[in-house]
């Protein structure tokens, strides 16, 4: 089972995968803490380390390459792939979904607009979790930050960019989804929220016909 946790920088995502993880390892499942690329065996990963990540909203060339030669590579990778081991469950933190949504909030980029046409040509999660907070909550979390980056910071100091990264997780890219959750993180607590989780991926997980895509607007909510 693969559960992806992603959303807004500073929206809480490093504390809620920790938070999962416990949880799902007392509950007698094993558990593996994963970021980027889902293959293990990607060939292009050295050569995308080397473009500059921080200015990917701003960037065609950047968003190009993690789109492409990245994650859509990636996807057909790990389609092919035997899946993780009984009992066991893969926490991502971050995937495509934030390489669209910066794509677009920062771009428009061509790149992005075409993913966000086609989101399912990208690999799906079981459960999708899209944390945001509200801008104050943000920017008291910035303040706790030692290196913010640019990133970070134009999402606090950018209503429009940050409104523009979460209206394109939700209505766009979570389309490809098994299960997708949206949570303020402001609103609950991280063992709160990793216990709602984990209900949802193991219901989902006892489920013997994969349920439908759900529909825009139809989205589970438990915010």
């Amino acid at each position: 089972m693969r559960v992806l946790i992603d959303g807004l920088d500073l929206s809480g995502k490093t504390t809620l995968t920790a938070a999962l993880a416990a949880e799902l390892e007392a509950r007698g499942r094993t558990v593996v803490e994963h970021r980027g690329f889902l293959s293990d065996r990607h060939p292009a990963r050295r050569l995308l380390k080397q473009l500059p990540l921080v200015r990917q909203p701003d960037s065609t060339l950047v968003t190009t390459a993690y789109l492409t030669a990245g994650y859509l590579l990636d996807s057909l990778l790990v389609r092919t792939r035997a899946a993780e081991p009984a009992n066991t469950v893969l926490i991502q933190d971050g995937y495509v979904d934030r390489t669209v949504a910066f794509g677009m909030a920062g771009g428009p980029h061509l790149a992005a607009v075409l993913a966000l046409r086609w989101p399912r040509v990208f690999a799906p999660f079981d459960v999708a979790v899209y944390l945001h907070a509200p801008a104050d909550t943000r920017r008291a979390r910035l303040g706790t930050r030692q290196t913010p980056d640019a990133v970070d910071i134009r999402g606090v100091q950018d209503p429009e960019f940050a409104a523009t990264f979460t209206a394109m997780l939700t209505q766009g890219m979570g389309r490809r989804h098994r299960k997708l959750l949206i949570l303020d993180t402001s609103a609950h607590d991280p063992k709160e929220m990793a216990t709602a989780i984990a209900d949802a991926l193991l219901g989902t997980w006892a489920t013997a016909v994969p349920a439908p895509l759900p529909a825009l607007g139809e989205l589970e909510r438990a915010a």
